[in-house]
């Protein structure tokens, strides 16, 4: 199974294309994972990232839980953490930053989730193009963000939401996808978010509002960091 970055996605079958607009379901108001469910996932990237570095197998057979099986799309997004300052700015206040390491996805519910998380968790750690493979001596430091995502719909522009929903972009053999928190980090208002998604796709940034075919999911996104 090919491993997929935030430009690459396996081709649906039967996509609405922009004036085909199917409805997204209500977002509930309950967050889907518990908190244990979270450190199970996020535990799965890590073990799959240090079994690699390791050289052992990911134990892809462990008795993961059911709700946990069900295919879903994911992106798993690494940050290395490291402290600002030397001795004497440690010792005023701890402060810390976070590098981006590596982000890889499924943009579609093409495996279970617990796999899902383990080959985007490796893949994000030695596959990403735009980064060195991450080391043994880096790993204690890697930051995990994960990303499970909805199901694709169809959208209008006028309907997409900053903050709320991600953006996949297509036009031909050519794609892009943005994650929901990235306009916001960004503080990009709806109309840059989606020239942003054709740029990533490498289509004028004008695309949206011609051919391309505009797809939104949500995600709900957590982290190591998080209480």
């Amino acid at each position: 199974m090919s491993k997929l970055s935030e430009t690459q996605s396996e081709k649906p079958s039967g996509n609405p294309t922009s004036r085909e607009v199917a409805r997204p379901a209500p977002l509930s108001p309950e967050l889907e994972f518990s908190l244990e469910q979270r450190r199970t996932l996020l535990g799965i990237a890590h073990e799959a990232i240090l079994s690699a570095l390791e050289r052992r197998p990911f134990p892809g057979a462990a008795p993961f839980p059911a709700e946990l099986s069900e295919p879903r799309g994911v992106f798993t997004t690494l940050y290395l953490r490291g402290e600002i300052g030397g001795e004497s700015h440690r010792e005023s206040h701890h402060e810390l930053h976070r590098q981006l390491r590596g982000c890889v996805g499924y943009a579609l519910p093409i495996a279970p989730l617990c796999r899902a998380v383990a080959e985007t968790a490796r893949a994000a750690a030695f596959d990403d193009s735009r980064f060195v493979p991450v080391t043994a001596e880096e790993a204690p430091q890697l930051e995990v963000s994960l990303s499970v995502l909805s199901r694709l719909f169809g959208i209008h522009p006028e309907a997409v939401e900053v903050g709320r929903h991600g953006l996949l972009i297509s036009d031909g053999i050519r794609r892009g996808l943005l994650l929901p928190q990235v306009p916001v980090e960004y503080g990009w208002d709806r109309e840059t978010f989606l020239e942003q998604t054709c740029r990533k796709a490498g289509l004028p940034l004008d695309d949206w509002r011609k051919t391309a075919t505009i797809e939104a999911f949500t995600a709900e996104v957590f982290s190591d960091g998080d209480e």
